[in-house]
């Protein structure tokens, strides 16, 4: 599966997959611990939580990836039917660089940009949109890995409430693995941008516990 994962999502995706997952299960975790239960049927609910947790962000995320390349294959297709569309040469320059060189323009220079719009145009121009239908296995595949890394990623954390019998104490230590695991994608995230691992693993953790205390704090 990590293989499969590794096809589907690029690192990035992953990652982040990974870290609204722990969010989201941190979330719901110190959520119920304000009213949780003694002994074991509190830790019955706990792990309840967490695991429910774990299934609906999965499920949440595997149908956003859906929509997400839904809109992108759309977007894709009137691309090329504006550049294909435009009137003359100078107009189907000026679509493709409103929609494709701004992610560029910080890394090319004036004359490259311009060459690579250029290319651009010389490859869609004459293109045929194949027909295809809105959904591919594709997508549904994207999808699972999805649903496949949130659900197992935060598994981790439900193992304390199926050892501990005292809720409070499980919940500790569910959250402690929670949040060694946002250090550990900080770290994984500050490999793949260049910068210190320690520093950006710190910061995903305080990161992440502010958003855990707003969407709290927010009823969430």
């Amino acid at each position: 599966m990590s293989r499969f994962t590794e096809r589907h999502l690029d690192p990035a995706s992953r990652l982040g997959e990974i870290l609204f997952g722990f969010i989201m299960v941190l979330t719901v975790t110190l959520t119920a611990g304000f009213s949780v239960a003694d002994g074991k049927r509190g830790v019955r609910q706990l792990l309840l939580a967490a695991v429910g947790a774990n299934v609906a962000w999965g499920i949440i995320d595997a149908a956003m990836y859906i929509m997400n390349a839904m809109v992108v294959r759309r977007g894709k297709m009137r691309l090329v039917e504006a550049v294909q569309r435009a009137p003359d040469t100078e107009r189907a320059l000026v679509v493709i660089q409103d929609r494709v060189e701004p992610e560029l323009q910080e890394l090319l220079g004036p004359e490259k940009a311009e060459a690579f719009s250029r290319s651009v145009l010389q490859h869609i121009a004459g293109a045929r949109i194949a027909k295809r239908s809105i959904l591919t296995k594709e997508d549904f595949y994207g999808a699972l890995a999805s649903f496949w890394l949130v659900f197992v990623s935060c598994l981790p954390a439900t193992i304390p409430f199926l050892i501990f019998r005292e809720p409070q104490v499980a919940l500790r230590v569910s959250n402690f693995l929670l949040i060694a695991g946002l250090f550990y994608v900080g770290q994984k995230w500050g490999t793949y941008a260049g910068k210190n691992r320690v520093a950006v693993g710190l910061v995903m953790v305080a990161v992440g516990l502010m958003l855990v205390g707003v969407a709290i704090l927010l009823g969430g």
